[in-house]
């Protein structure tokens, strides 16, 4: 049953509602200059293109100034680009992981959309004669030809490369053959793309992600899994350098010097020797929900989960997700639970128990409906799935069961009083959900609410598509910081907060992630 009790403000006082110029803000962290950096390619104007799918534009970098140039993003029609290429025009085509889409730009920089392969299109690249190859990793295993002009069908070369990756990072051999990893099959292989027999060229490997030829035709292996590149030479590996892992792609230039792109830090790096140079600096990438900790503010960072001291600000520890092959997964939410923290996954449709002080999961829930956000709800916990808009009760032994489905868009969970306080983006509510799941709209009239905490008797919001964090108290509603506008979603299969907006409160204070400046602020309300 759901009753419409508005006891804190009228709609009215919502379409009026006035700023709070006694609130201060003040910066709490920051981190990368990009939201995780996915595939990279050098130019012809000798620039790194690189991609970011969650930023959802590919920065243009200049490798020697070590400054970002130019973006292209959803203004030009970039959206969600995993990888990139170049042909021998100087066009340069991407691929959109989240959505199936490969377009490009022409000569003209007019935006050409070759084909659409459905969800999972991952690396791709160009032979020596202009062809277009595209494979898919993560949501299906197929690799294809593409018209680059999007007029001809896409061809397929090869089904059944997986299991759930076809190949990763390709790269195009000086033997006329399509080079490219198998991510769950530790291994790289080499393609005839006109008859799809398949080889072996190298084994052993722990997660391989990328392959590149450098100017005299060694290939070179990215194990993200070890943060290693490699190369191959007859026919054994031989170590080029040790990073750190969470590294998604690697690109040479015209002097053969490598560059390494982390999904995970969003850095870029120069090996150089036996050391490393810093091109742009990585930390926080994709910030999302947020949870307190001890004396620690917990963030799930998509592909990591770092932890800032309260105190000092100092990142203290960080866990790196191996896409798809670590128990870590890539979290958009976190939440206290007792001695451990809650973290959830639309991505990887999970609910996991992380146990900060050893970095273990101890306890994970998969093949969820799009979890948004959950909490501690008596002895299991409640769960806002998107794929059914519910609420609903994840049991310990797996099993689950609707509490209420009386929601667009249900976003953040959180403990309240008996029950529980849900903010409803599409609706623009907060609703409260009573232990027997019956519904109280406690707030209407807000925009894409996401984020939310209560201070005392004051219940703090945070909305995604205008950045506005707005406290609620005595049938009063105040605007007490703006941050910067949320990503929106890909596609209707993700939920539309996409990068969750957290928001929590302790001793007094906010603390509230900005997903575009890839930082934390902490505010005083």
């Amino acid at each position: 049953m759901k009753k419409y009790y508005i006891f804190l403000l009228s709609l009215t006082l919502l379409g009026s509602c006035m700023n709070n110029n006694d609130s201060t803000i003040e910066l709490f962290a920051n981190g990368a200059k990009i939201s995780g950096v996915n595939g990279i390619h050098f130019g012809p104007d000798g620039y790194l293109y690189a991609t970011s799918v969650i930023g959802s534009d590919i920065s243009v970098v200049d490798t020697e100034t070590k400054t970002i140039l130019k973006r292209y993003g959803p203004e030009q029609g970039v959206f969600g680009p995993d990888d990139i290429a170049f042909n021998d025009k100087g066009e340069f085509y991407w691929t959109t992981i989240l959505t199936g889409e490969v377009a490009g730009f022409n000569t003209l920089g007019d935006k050409v959309i070759a084909a659409n392969l459905g969800p999972g299109v991952n690396p791709i690249t160009f032979s020596d004669d202009g062809r277009l190859f595209v494979a898919q990793c993560f949501y299906d295993d197929g690799l294809f030809e593409v018209d680059p002009l999007g007029i001809k069908e896409p061809r397929s070369i090869k089904e059944g490369l997986g299991p759930y990756c076809g190949l990763n990072g390709m790269d195009w051999g000086p033997d006329g053959r399509l080079y490219g990893p198998r991510w769950f099959k530790n291994e790289v292989v080499s393609l005839n793309v006109d008859t799809g027999e398949m080889r072996t060229e190298a084994k052993g490997l722990n997660v391989p992600a990328a392959v590149k030829f450098d100017s005299n035709g060694v290939l070179h292996v990215l194990d993200t899994a070890e943060g290693t590149v490699l190369k191959v030479q007859d026919g054994k590996l031989q170590t080029v350098a040790n990073l750190l892992t969470g590294l998604d792609n690697f690109a040479f230039n015209d002097k053969d010097e490598i560059f390494v792109s982390s999904y995970a830090d969003g850095s870029i790096l120069k090996i150089n020797g036996d050391k490393t140079e810093e091109i742009l600096p990585g930390g926080i990438s994709h910030p999302g929900g947020l949870a307190v900790y001890k004396d620690s503010l917990i963030v799930a960072d998509i592909q990591s989960v770092r932890a800032f001291n309260i105190d000092d600000k100092n990142q203290e520890w960080v866990l790196r997700n191996i896409f798809r092959a670590s128990p870590l997964g890539a979290n958009t939410s976190a939440a206290i639970l007792d001695d451990h923290v809650l973290l959830v996954s639309w991505v990887d449709n999970t609910v996991k128990v992380l146990e900060p002080e050893s970095g273990n999961i101890i306890k994970s829930f998969e093949g969820l409906d799009i979890p948004v956000s959950a909490a501690k709800f008596k002895d299991s916990y409640a769960v806002a799935l998107h794929g059914n808009s519910s609420i609903s009760i994840l049991s310990e032994d797996g099993s689950l069961e609707i509490l209420s489905n009386e929601f667009d868009s249900p976003t953040h969970v959180i403990p309240y009083k008996n029950g529980l306080l849900v903010s409803d983006r599409n609706r623009g509510e907060i609703i409260e959900v009573s232990s027997t799941g019956d519904t109280e709209t406690l707030v209407s009239g807000l925009n894409s609410p996401e984020g939310i905490t209560i201070i005392e008797d004051t219940i703090f919001v945070y909305e995604g598509d205008t950045g506005e964090i707005k406290s609620i108290s005595n049938n009063n509603i105040s605007i007490i910081a703006k941050l910067s506008a949320g990503s929106p979603a890909a596609s209707p299969m993700q939920p539309p907060s996409m990068v969750f907006n957290g928001l929590v409160a302790h001793e007094g204070y906010l603390y509230a992630t900005d997903e575009m400046k890839r930082s934390i602020f902490k505010i005083l309300p």
